[in-house]
């Protein structure tokens, strides 16, 4: 069974057209929609959706799901969902196919980061685990853009036109009185002045303006996630850490594993927390990061440990 996993942002094309013009097998598609953004954004997506909906069914025969994304600028969350996504349809025999080319780049990075870190833990299913783009044909923004320089223009001469016409010369537009004629004026003014704005910004800054502050930043950090196999006692402790946070020293956290465990806490047991931490840390797998902190280390999850919790979480509680 061949699986589509797509995340719809404000493009058609680019998410079925490959599809359809390779001839691929499609059996399944599963339509990622955002639940965060402007309302006219919102919408727009959704209308896409269905569309694609219907589209994927009636062209390629697929049975079709639509799964909400409730906030395409986390970055975390997205993961997680993508994670335990498309662990499912591997677990269902199916062949995963993830397009990165729409959506809000957090969901993209988080989906394509997935697929990637599943490959190194399943090392035998990595061949049924695909990520891929589409690139445009064109973009439409400045054919918008260009169009409306040519509204602009065109207003403008209607509003000259009109002036013309209140002095009386000939050639202005026919209106019933001067008040049709003023009324039509103040909308080309304000319609022209709108215009020329939103051209001056285009021209000034392309197709977005400004940077959006998310959970008190303006970054949207993407680590780079690259799962390895983890042995059981070093899932222990990723677990303890996730569950409790930040420990001062690693003897504090070998006392909470003993305490956990119900083993005797001894130098053995210690010894082995420290050599699993080690193991855990920056220089071999990166899931734990240490603080120097007087003689002891603080010791607690790295973004990419944090992450790796996350996406295992179901998995440690059974």
């Amino acid at each position: 069974m061949q699986t589509h996993v797509v995340p719809v942002g404000f493009d058609y094309d680019r998410l079925i057209a490959p599809l359809v013009r390779d001839q691929l097998t499609v059996d399944r598609v599963i339509l990622l929609e955002g639940a965060v953004g402007s309302e006219a954004n919102v919408q727009y997506s959704r209308n896409l959706t269905r569309k694609l909906e219907t589209d994927f069914q009636n062209l390629l025969g697929a049975k079709t799901e639509r799964v909400t994304v409730a906030d395409v600028y986390d970055y975390d969350t997205a993961f997680e969902q993508a994670y335990d996504l498309i662990n499912a349809e591997l677990d269902a025999d199916a062949e995963v196919w993830v397009n990165v080319s729409a959506m809000p780049r957090p969901v993209s990075f988080a989906f394509a980061t997935a697929a990637h870190s599943i490959t190194l833990e399943r090392q035998a299913d990595r061949d049924r685990i695909h990520t891929y783009y589409t690139a445009p044909e064109k973009y439409l923004e400045t054919e918008l853009a260009e169009e409306l320089r040519d509204s602009r223009d065109l207003l403008a001469d209607v509003r000259d036109r009109l002036d013309a016409a209140a002095e009386g010369e000939p050639g202005g537009p026919e209106t019933d009185d001067d008040t049709d004629r003023d009324a039509l004026r103040e909308r080309v003014e304000t319609h022209l002045a709108d215009a020329t704005e939103l051209l001056s910004e285009f021209d000034e800054r392309g197709t977005t303006i400004g940077a959006k502050e998310i959970d008190g930043s303006h970054i949207v950090e993407l680590p780079v996630a690259s799962f390895s196999n983890v042995k059981p006692f070093e899932e222990v402790i990723l677990f303890e850490l996730g569950e409790h946070g930040e420990f001062d020293s690693v003897s504090e956290l070998a006392q909470a594993l003993a305490d956990e465990l119900g083993e005797e806490y001894t130098d053995s047991f210690r010894s082995k927390v420290i050599y699993n931490v080690d193991r855990l840390g920056p220089g071999e797998k990166g899931y734990i990061e240490q603080e120097s902190h007087g003689k002891s280390y603080r010791t607690r999850l790295s973004r990419i440990g944090e992450l790796w919790v996350r996406a295992h979480r179901d998995n440690g509680e059974e």
